[in-house]
């Protein structure tokens, strides 16, 4: 069933006009009509040369790196990901062709980028948003009865956006009372990246961070660290917040949950 939902997001249009430019230099090159009209103006019009081959070849192993990297487990999330490089790959491939083209096609990735938002997630969630670090830390102390899950993220990172739609469906359905779930955005208050020593540049590994707090401290957090200080890598599934939470929350009702579900 998750391929079917999937398909159902596809044809968004953000999804589809991005795998269009992605594949627009590919296209072009490789259906003869098109071709014919594009490349004219070449004499090995409808043949990838041997420069366009390394670019193209670079690309795949970017995309599988960095992909793998933000986690992507899902063919929506590994697109997400994915879109960046393929456009700027084909910025390249096409100003090598002609400058001209190369032109147009920025201006399409431009106005695309500009009209066509990625769409967020738009389901169920009991999420609080936290706009200070200090209401994330009085609304941690003001009921030290209360478990908090805290999910450190930056709206820029293709990791938090992949599992924003996680966190907030497992927010959804751990409707308890001892048990909230919240949202900080360090890229806009960086104290809380600074209070709680998370790494926010643009090459970190520790985004998302999501940090368990119960009886107002920091109990448990994803990723985390060894006894050497290296990083741990933890993959942001459902299943895998599932299953710390259950590891690693004492409640009474938590405990009900579970063995009722």
């Amino acid at each position: 069933m998750v391929w079917k939902k999937d398909l159902k997001v596809l044809l968004k249009p953000y999804y589809w006009v991005n795998i269009l430019l992605s594949l627009s230099f590919i296209f072009a090159k490789k259906i003869p009509y098109i071709c014919d009209f594009v490349f004219s103006f070449l004499e090995s019009k409808c043949e990838i040369d041997s420069r366009e081959s390394e670019i193209l070849f670079f690309l795949m192993i970017v995309i599988m790196i960095r992909t793998r990297k933000a986690g992507s487990v899902t063919m929506i999330s590994y697109l997400s990901s994915s879109f960046m490089y393929t456009k700027i790959a084909n910025v390249i491939l096409w100003f090598y062709v002609d400058f001209r083209m190369g032109t147009i096609y920025l201006i399409i990735f431009t106005l695309v980028g500009l009209l066509l938002p990625e769409p967020t997630y738009s389901g169920p969630e009991n999420i609080v948003y936290f706009r200070t670090l200090n209401a994330l830390d009085d609304e941690i102390e003001r009921d030290k009865r209360v478990t908090w899950l805290v999910c450190f993220y930056t709206a820029w990172n293709p990791s938090c956006v992949n599992f924003a739609p996680v966190f907030a469906q497992i927010s959804a359905e751990y409707d308890l009372d001892n048990l909230k779930f919240g949202k900080i955005d360090i890229g806009r208050y960086p104290e809380a990246a600074e209070k709680y020593a998370i790494n926010d540049s643009s090459i970190s590994k520790q985004l998302p961070t999501i940090i368990l707090f119960q009886n107002g401290k920091p109990v448990m957090r994803r990723p985390t660290f060894d006894t050497k200080n290296n990083l741990i890598k933890f993959v942001f599934t459902e299943v895998g917040i599932h299953n710390d939470l259950k590891n690693n929350i004492q409640s009474p009702i938590l405990s009900l949950f579970y063995q009722g579900s």
